[in-house]
This record gives structure tokens, sequence and C-alpha cells, in this order.
């Protein structure tokens, strides 16, 4: 089966989420709310989702299916949607708590990275 997108951009996304999520979980530990340049983070990772999804809707565009489309495009939606909607949330809580919320994006962005291409290929 054709990949879904570049194996190269999956893992850039991945290892920015989880560079972000780590960040994030030393703010816990030291109880800090989240810095500006966590939320930043969250934009960036919101951009590789951009450009990541982008590919998928290309890679469709040229006739490749997932098994289950259904299930792929709503993937492909909370893929889009958890950054922003964390990067709110933390905005919300200027506590250690926000920078939970920060490092819980990074961590499912990264589970949504894998999981996109599963069900893309169908395992």
């Amino acid at each position: 089966m054709v990949s879904l997108v570049p194996e190269y951009l999956r893992i850039a996304t991945a290892v920015v989420a989880l560079a972000v999520a780590a960040w994030a979980l030393i703010a816990v530990v030291r109880d800090q709310p989240p810095s500006s340049a966590q939320l930043y983070g969250l934009w960036i990772i919101e951009l590789f989702a951009l450009a990541l999804v982008g590919t998928a809707i290309a890679s469709m565009v040229s006739g490749h299916r997932a098994p289950s489309m259904v299930t792929f495009i709503a993937y492909l939606v909370a893929f889009l949607v958890v950054p922003v909607a964390g990067w709110a949330l933390a905005r919300l809580e200027p506590s250690k708590w926000g920078s939970v919320i920060v490092a819980a994006v990074g961590i499912v962005e990264a589970i949504l990275i894998v999981r996109l291409d599963q069900v893309w290929t169908g395992i």
C-alpha cells in the first residue's frame, strides 16, 4: 500500500510533538505554568499537522483510499483540532495544570500520527 505521507514528515511531527511534551513536563515538575514558548510550540505542532493533513488529502485526491475512510477523516480532524484546543485550554489555566495540558497535547499528537498511519494501511 502507498504510504500516507513521507516518512520524514511523520518522524519530524512526532519528534516536535514529543519535544514539546517533554518541555511541558519539565515545567510541571517545576510547578510552573505554560510559558509563551510552550504555547508557540503548540502552534509549531499545528503547522506540522497542517502539512501532514495536506499531504494526506493530496494522497486521497490522487485516488488512494484508506480501508475505513470515516475513521481516517475523523483522525485527520482530531489531528488538526487537538493543538488548537490545547492551546486555548492552556491559556485559560495559568498554573502547572496548563503545562499538563500542553504535555498531553504533545503526547496525543504523537499517538495520532501512529494511528493515522495504521488506519491508512489497514492495520
